[in-house]
């Protein structure tokens, strides 16, 4: 009869092997969430275009004709917005389903071992569909204005990887914290919609002050915006590199923390979930 051995810290020590071991893990809890987020809705995967439009059409009335806010260069508001709105909606969307997904999955998390930084990574897809989606409508809008992207488009997978990145890094921190204070759930709306004002998602971050750019540089997500927008809107628009090179260390220091308390907490979750 064969025997099972475990050896103390043997898990731990194989810990990131076994991320790899579990990725079919990670592929079915994923294609689970996508399948989940829209079962019994009437316009299905519509809610991923109907939402990031209409607000794109409420921040342009509001900041692009009652405000009177400036577009980048000559390229047509709604397309600036909504040049935003994709990458906000990818951080939202992400930040919403990491932080819950613990919790989510609790009943398998209290029975089964395997990596628990499998969960929260593997919601971050869900957010990465809709981004997908949303797209399609932004060439539309893009193609209605005839609005054509320069070759900096090309640099769009690296601005979509820092916009995975900080969603991942701040999700994986609220998922740990949400197991043990489950206030963060109630937080965690407010934080995303608080965030959605203070980010440059109505408005070009040139109404920032000079002075004050690089302070307001330390929203991570502006360093993204930013980006996305220089690199669809072409020669419209201008990067802050100061900015950017904050927002894409900020970025990298919540994912390295927020793994490293993820890690210090997991072995509690069975315990307290």
């Amino acid at each position: 009869m064969s025997q099972l051995v475990i050896e103390p810290g043997k898990s731990s020590k194989q810990y990131w092997r076994d991320l790899w071991r579990y990725r079919g893990l990670f592929y079915f809890l994923a294609w689970r969430d996508i399948l989940v987020r829209y079962k019994q809705t009437v316009i299905g995967v519509a809610w991923s275009v109907i939402r990031p439009f209409l607000t794109m059409v409420i921040f342009t009335v509001i900041f692009g004709r009652l405000a009177n806010f400036p577009s980048e260069g000559s390229a047509p508001y709604p397309v600036m917005v909504f040049a935003a709105m994709l990458p906000w909606q990818l951080f939202a969307n992400a930040l919403a389903e990491t932080s819950n997904s613990l919790i989510s999955n609790a009943s398998m998390i209290s029975k089964v071992y395997f990596p628990r930084l499998i969960v929260p990574t593997s919601a971050v897809i869900v957010g990465l569909v809709d981004f997908l989606i949303s797209f399609g409508l932004l060439a539309l809008i893009m193609a209605w204005y005839q609005f054509v992207p320069s070759w900096r488009i090309a640099a769009l997978p690296f601005f979509l990887l820092l916009g995975l990145v900080t969603a991942l890094g701040a999700g994986v921190w609220l998922a740990a914290l949400n197991v043990k204070y489950r206030d963060f759930r109630y937080i965690v709306p407010f934080m995303i919609q608080f965030g959605l004002y203070i980010s440059p998602v109505g408005f070009s971050s040139s109404v920032i002050p000079e002075k004050w750019r690089l302070l307001y540089s330390l929203n991570p997500m502006v360093g993204v915006i930013d980006g996305f927008r220089w690199a669809l809107l072409g020669k419209e628009s201008a990067l802050y590199v100061p900015g950017l090179l904050l927002s894409v260390g900020l970025a990298l220091a919540i994912l390295i923390f927020g793994i490293r308390y993820f890690r210090s907490t997991e072995r509690t979750f069975a315990d307290v979930i």
